[in-house]
């Protein structure tokens, strides 16, 4: 399934997440936090819009995600 891709005028971006801890034996909100985030396994990268809400999210559970430099 392709995805529409739209960058409205003053879009703030993309963010690039990464997985790179496992949720094993980490709170149930910390689990909620990075299923919302899209990440279901280790070193999966999915790319977010680049809000606040996914800032926070991020900042949430900064020991298991982080954001990648584009390549």
């Amino acid at each position: 399934m392709a995805k529409a891709t739209k960058k409205a005028a003053g879009a703030r971006g993309t963010l690039l997440i990464k997985m790179v801890g496992s949720t094993i034996g980490c709170p149930e909100s910390q689990r909620a936090t990075v299923r919302g985030l899209g990440l279901r396994r280790l070193h999966q990268v999915v790319e977010r819009e680049d809000t606040p809400m996914v800032r926070g999210m991020v900042r949430k559970v900064p020991h298991l995600v982080t954001i990648v430099e584009p390549a």
